[in-house]
């Protein structure tokens, strides 16, 4: 079975994956700190409670948007899998598709490879909202060239920024309202308007510009945890593919293995 790790900014996903499937996936907050060692022991208990064992991974790819985190993955997947790992975008998992920007070298991995999961999912010009650390849109033509995007704040770090920077405002958690009202009557209601709302109109608007200036039909995908709390009140998706990610790092080593 092949090891699929996907190391974010906020988080790092480990999935088990056997024949493009998805068997069991983990996550850890993402600490360029943390071992290898570290990394083996909370995943030799967490592939046993599934079920598994060391011995079942064939492979490992890794995709990265935190460079310090590379070197321990690597050392994790030939210390206790014996398996030399791939990593997304170089030697033989060269990304396969163009990347039609001014600076593809910056190119965060995780977006390429939303790119490649969402073009072999969905025919046709694509955008690719992912919900992540940042929230990003990214826009995939009918070909499979990524041809850009948007960077905005996430909203888990939109909220922080919010509250770190008012004394008097309290913490909240993210939700969807019960309602439709945006006239707070509470200093919560009102921030967790102010965040829900807010995002969906950021949402809502630049989907409707980056139509516009594409100019053709466009599918609209949304990943990331907080896909299916904004689709509550917003029709602006036509697909939600929580595992876009981790789809395209399965894709990407289906070529780099192939001889």
């Amino acid at each position: 079975m092949l090891l699929a790790i996907d190391a974010g900014n906020t988080n790092i996903v480990f999935a088990l994956v056997d024949g493009g499937l998805i068997k069991a996936r983990w996550r850890v907050a993402t600490d360029p700190r943390r071992t290898a060692d570290q990394y083996a022991v909370w995943l030799h208990q967490l592939l046993e409670l599934e079920g598994y064992a060391r011995g079942d991974v064939t492979a490992v790819i890794v995709g990265t948007v935190v460079p310090r985190a590379l070197h321990n993955l690597e050392v994790l997947s030939e210390k206790y899998f014996k398996v030399t790992p791939v990593v997304a975008g170089q030697g033989a998992a060269a990304w396969p598709i163009a990347l039609d920007v001014e600076e593809p070298d910056s190119v965060g991995a995780d977006r390429v490879l939303n790119a490649i999961a969402a073009h072999a999912r969905h025919p046709g010009d694509l955008i690719v909202i992912d919900f992540g650390t940042a929230t990003t849109f990214d826009v995939v033509d009918f070909s499979g060239a990524y041809k850009g995007g948007i960077i905005a704040p996430g909203i888990n770090l939109s909220l922080d920024a919010l509250v770190a920077a008012a004394a008097m405002l309290p913490r909240i958690a993210i939700a969807a309202p019960g309602d439709t009202n945006v006239i707070g009557r509470t200093t919560e209601s009102q921030m967790s308007i102010g965040i829900y709302w807010g995002y969906v109109a950021m949402i809502e608007g630049l989907v409707a510009r980056l139509k516009a200036e594409i100019g053709r039909p466009v599918t609209v995908i949304a990943s990331g945890g907080l896909a299916t709390l904004f689709e509550q009140h917003s029709k602006v998706f036509d697909a939600i593919e929580p595992d876009l990610t981790i789809q395209g790092l399965s894709l990407l080593h289906e070529k780099a293995v192939k001889p």
